[in-house]
Formats: structure tokens, sequence, C-alpha cells
């Protein structure tokens, strides 16, 4: 049987217009982690914060 993976694939969104634009994936070994973005941001053409959020 295989192992359980400790990272999980989630999404950054914009928190200006609410766009899910990145995808990425992150250790969840300690926990959740909160984590802020600076990224580029297509529809508002600019780089914005982007927070992470689960599907």
């Amino acid at each position: 049987m295989a192992k359980k993976s400790k990272r999980e694939n989630v999404w950054l969104e914009c928190k200006d217009c609410g766009q899910r634009n990145y995808r990425t994936n992150i250790s969840v070994v300690d926990g959740t982690p909160k984590l802020e973005l600076k990224k580029y941001c297509k529809f508002e053409r600019k780089h914005t914060t982007h927070k992470l959020k689960r599907k």
C-alpha cells in the first residue's frame, strides 16, 4: 500500500477580484500555513495579494 502524501494541492486566490489564478502544493505536516503572496493577476493586470484557498 502506498504512503499517504504530506503535501496538498491548493489554489491562490486574488483578494481584489476573487479569481483563482495559481495552483500550487504545500506541506501540511505541521498544520495548514497562512500564506499570502504578491502575484500578478491577469484579470486586474497588476500585482495583487493572493491568499491560500482550498477547493
